[in-house]
This record gives C-alpha cells, sequence and structure tokens, in this order.
C-alpha cells in the first residue's frame, strides 16, 4: 500500500484519508522514506523535520478518530526555507542565517498547520530569494528531477524539486518576479502565486516587500485551489494584507469556460522564445478554445521595459530590507572585530553571497541622492505603465496567457557567470508581479524530455478564474501527471 502514496496528488491523498485506506503516520512515514533515499542526489532540503512530522501525524490521526478534521487533516506538506518555523531553522539559504532558529511561525505556517497538515521539512531556495537557477544558494544547487544536470529554476527551486520528483505532495513557494511559476514550469508541477495581499507576508523573510507574494506549488490545479483556500485571507499583522473575500476555490473550478476570452500576447512569442517551447504553448491554447474559450490577440508594449524596471525596484527594497543583517542583533556575526565599522563589513561580507551583495549595491546606488531621480523614480513610473498595459488588456479578455520561461530547463552553470540572461529568463513572469497580479503555470508539453509551461495571468482577485482555466486544461491533458523515470 505505502509504495504508491507518493504517486498520488494532495486531493486523492486527502480521499484516501476519509476512507481509512491509510493513517497519517503511515503516509507520513512513506514520504520521510523517499526524502532519505532521494534527496542526496536532489538536495531540494535544507532540514527534515522528521521527528516533528511523526509527531504532527500522530495527531492528525487522533483528531480524525475524534471527529475533530481540518481541512488539511493529516496531509503532508513541505515549506520553502524563507518561512519563519518556530524552533525549527530558516535559513532562507543564506550563511547569514545558517543557524537561525526562528521563535515564531509565518501566517502562512500557522494556518497550514492550524488546518491539520503535516510539515516534512524546509526547502532549498536561492539565497534571500535572489535568483532563477537556485545555484545562489549557500547550501549548493538543487538539481533538477527531470534531469539532474539541469535547473530546477528558482528561486523555489527546492519545492518545485521536492514535488516534482514525489518527496511531498505539496510546497509552499514565494514569488517575487517568478520564483514560484518559473521552476514550476521547468519542473512540470503547478506554481500559483495570488494577487498581492491575498496571502499573508508575516514572517515571510523580505526581499522585495511591494513584490514578495507568497504562493504554492503542487501537482494539479485542484491541490492549488485547496491549500489556497487555507493560506488566503486577512492578517491584521501584516500591512499588506487586503481584507477581501475569500471564495471556495475548489467549488469554482468546475465552471465551464465557454465564452472564457483568453489573450495571447503577441510580445511573448517575439525573437527569444525557443520554437517547441512555443509550439506547445500554442497547442495547449488550442485546447482551451477547444471548450469554448475565445482566443484573442493583445498587446503589453512596455513588457520589454519589465526586466530593467524590476532590476531598480527589487534591488533597491532588498537593499532597504537587508540591511537588518548588520551581526549585532541576530544572523552570522564576524569574529573578533575591530570596532564597529569592522563588524559591520565583515559580517555583511562574509554572511551574503554574490547575487546578494551584486543586489545590494545596485539597490544602494539606485537610491543614492545623485540617482534617485534618474533611476528609481524612473522606475516606478514605468511601473505604473506596464500596470496601465495590463489594466487595458483586462478590459478586453479574461485571462492573459503564453509561455512561463522562454525555454525548458537550463544546464546547471550556464547562466550564473552571465545576471543579465539569467534575468531574462524571468521576462514573461515579472509583469504579473509589477502590477500585483495572481499569475500560475501549468504544464503544457516537453522539449527534449524537460517540461514546459504555460502561464496564465488573472485581473486582479482572479485566481478563481486562472484556476479554472488551468483545471480544465489539466482534465484533458496528462502533462501534470508525468513523473520523472528514476522517482516514479
Amino acid at each position: 500500500m505505502s509504495q504508491d502514496l507518493h504517486a498520488q496528488t494532495l486531493t486523492q491523498l486527502a480521499v484516501g484519508l476519509e476512507r481509512g485506506d491509510f493513517s497519517s503516520v503511515e503516509l507520513t512515514e512513506a514520504l520521510l522514506d523517499r526524502v532519505a533515499a532521494h534527496d542526496q542526489s536532489l538536495n531540494a532540503f535544507v532540514t527534515v523535520t522528521a521527528d516533528a512530522a511523526r509527531a504532527a501525524a500522530k495527531r492528525a490521526d487522533a483528531a480524525r478518530a475524534a471527529g475533530d478534521i481540518g481541512v488539511l487533516n493529516g496531509l503532508p506538506l513541505v515549506h520553502k526555507d524563507i518561512f519563519c518555523t518556530k524552533s525549527v531553522l530558516t535559513t532562507c539559504g543564506s550563511r547569514m542565517l545558517e543557524n537561525f532558529v526562528s521563535p515564531y511561525d509565518a501566517t502562512v505556517v500557522e494556518r497550514l498547520a492550524n488546518a491539520g497538515a503535516v510539515v516534512l521539512g524546509k526547502t532549498n531556495m536561492d539565497e534571500f530569494a535572489m535568483g532563477s537557477s537556485n545555484e545562489t544558494s549557500y547550501f549548493g544547487p538543487v538539481r533538477n528531477p527531470w534531469n539532474p544536470d539541469c535547473s530546477p529554476g528558482g528561486s523555489s527551486g527546492g519545492s518545485a524539486a521536492a514535488v516534482a520528483a514525489r518527496l511531498a505532495p505539496a510546497a509552499t513557494g514565494t514569488d517575487t518576479g517568478g520564483s514560484i511559476r518559473q521552476p514550476a514550469a521547468l519542473t512540470g508541477t503547478v506554481g500559483l502565486k495570488p494577487t498581492y495581499g491575498r496571502v499573508s507576508r508575516y514572517g515571510m523573510i523580505a526581499f522585495a516587500s511591494s513584490l514578495d507574494q507568497a504562493g504554492v506549488i503542487t501537482r494539479s490545479s485542484e491541490d492549488a485551489a485547496l491549500l489556497l483556500g487555507v493560506m488566503a485571507g486577512f492578517d491584521e499583522r501584516d500591512s499588506t494584507s487586503i481584507d477581501h473575500p475569500v471564495p471556495d476555490y475548489t467549488a469554482a473550478l468546475s465552471g465551464s469556460l465557454k465564452g472564457l476570452r483568453v489573450g495571447v500576447v503577441r510580445q511573448h512569442f517575439d525573437e527569444g522564445l525557443d520554437e517547441q517551447c512555443a509550439a506547445a504553448v500554442r497547442e495547449s491554447l488550442a485546447v482551451l478554445e477547444s471548450q469554448g474559450a475565445i482566443l484573442t490577440d493583445v498587446d503589453l508594449p512596455n513588457l520589454d521595459l519589465s526586466v530593467p524596471t524590476y532590476y531598480v525596484v527589487a534591488p533597491a527594497e532588498c537593499s532597504s530590507n537587508l540591511s537588518r543583517f548588520d551581526g549585532v542583533r541576530y544572523g552570522h556575526r564576524a569574529k573578533d572585530p575591530d570596532d564597529l565599522f569592522d563588524l559591520y563589513c565583515r559580517s555583511r561580507g562574509e554572511g551574503f553571497g554574490a547575487e546578494v551583495k551584486r543586489r545590494i549595491m545596485t539597490g544602494t546606488y539606485v537610491l543614492s541622492a545623485g540617482y534617485y531621480d534618474a533611476y528609481y523614480l524612473k522606475a516606478q513610473q514605468v511601473r505604473q505603465l506596464i500596470a496601465e498595459d495590463f489594466r487595458t488588456a483586462f478590459a478586453d479578455v479574461d485571462v492573459i496567457a503564453g509561455p512561463t520561461s522562454p525555454t525548458p530547463a537550463f544546464k546547471l552553470g550556464d547562466k550564473i557567470d552571465d545576471p543579465i540572461t539569467m534575468y531574462l529568463n524571468d521576462i514573461y513572469t515579472i509583469g504579473a508581479n509589477l502590477a500585483g497580479l495572481p499569475g500560475m503555470s501549468t504544464p503544457c508539453g516537453f522539449v527534449d524530455g524537460l517540461p514546459v509551461g504555460l502561464h496564465l495571468v488573472g485581473p486582479h482577485w482572479g485566481e478563481e478564474t486562472i484556476l479554472r482555466c488551468a483545471h480544465h486544461y489539466e482534465q484533458l491533458s496528462n502533462w501534470h501527471q508525468a513523473c520523472p523515470e528514476d522517482y516514479e
């Protein structure tokens, strides 16, 4: 029985637990065994919380026996190591927080725990969520289950690899410029970034506060809807949280696509997109059309400005947010400093990696008195133009669709020494973050044995629509069910 538990989705496991086919303890042990057997080759985990997971599974089984059943009772998942988890290491993939044990739970962690979820561990990530390949982690790169020589994407690469390799049925992630959706596309999983403010950022270590948003990586849109329903909602502890009604996302999946207006972005299919990726996306759009969706071309004329805009705004906010890591209060502290200045310099120099330093320096530069107007202020103005492009498009369509990534997974090491090329990997996803819109990626094919993702963006609070669209596509395809051969 336990041999095939890893092959089931979160929703299927929920049904099995309800029927009594297996217990949460049995399920948890089966997945912990898989983590022990496979993670050495993937490096998807920073911390495995085996004892805590077993204890939580026992509590879940006892609660079920007593009739006290939460929405996620006994269901295992993993957290990206950017979410504070009480009494557990929260490293953010950095030497700076290598030994930091959080004294409290992030709201996302708290809400999922209250619903009965069992946490298997914390997943590897690009340092402070800065990267697109999961190669900037202090704990080493994560490998793609489809090809260990390839990147799983970033920054939520550990979460994506764990779900793709069936080490966990679901994972949390964060998305600042595509860091849920891009790794989902490169690993053949489903990644959902909600509307900015939909999910609390409290206890989620900040990179760029006006862009960061928590979300999920799963194996189906149905699973993503289930988790989002638990995570979403106002949190008074988060000043960026928005008090907006939370619908029943699972119930919304069943609606028809007839008459749904799907906008296909012309600029997404320009030079730079791999031809085979383009063909796979076009085929997936034809499937939506066969279900009654109406395809129409739309323009996002300022799309080519999204990457340079992002790489002014995000580093500026990163420079501010990471100033707290100075060797004084917590985090890495240099040994035997000569004075306070030496403590600051060496603690930050030793604690941060190259990519984080690059972004701190960039952000400090664009915020400086002589360059604020020329760079940061201008970037904020362009950001508004990009948001206006989306508003104009959504006046005529319900969903915007295109590829998630320009190429399938690339080889580890191929782009790490060329930051600009690495940054361009997020060209299709960054716009949704700049505009605060919900977006998701669902598998839509393979190119040379590597997964490709279909990217869907909705208007503000449009999670129901993109989830329904993806769910219908998944019912007519089996790409999301594909499993890497070594992890079947």
